[in-house]
């Protein structure tokens, strides 16, 4: 059976103003974008580490909880960075 109608998935966006319309269009600013990029980076690197523990277990127990905290670090960062990094950015001399 041969569907006459075509379904719309989404709606077109006009993109013609280049990067400033592709951030607003996913909801982030410059600034937002290289927290994330930040916290990306943060939580590779404490997988990293959680992925390289040894078998003692009095320092795999010590790089594991620093993983972890690691791990934790990048997640607040991701979602709360682009708040603490605002009162930073935009003071006013």
């Amino acid at each position: 059976m041969l569907m006459s109608k075509f379904i719309v998935l989404a709606k077109p966006v006009d993109m013609s103003g280049g990067f400033k319309d592709f951030f607003d269009t996913i909801g982030l600013t410059g600034g937002g974008l290289v927290t994330k990029g930040i916290a990306a980076v943060i939580a590779v690197i404490a997988v990293r580490m959680l992925l390289q523990l040894s078998n003692d277990p009095k320092s795999a127990l010590q790089k594991g909880s620093m993983a972890v905290g690691t791990l934790f670090v990048a997640v607040i960062l991701a979602l709360y960075g682009d708040t603490l990094f605002s009162t930073v950015t935009n003071a006013k001399s």
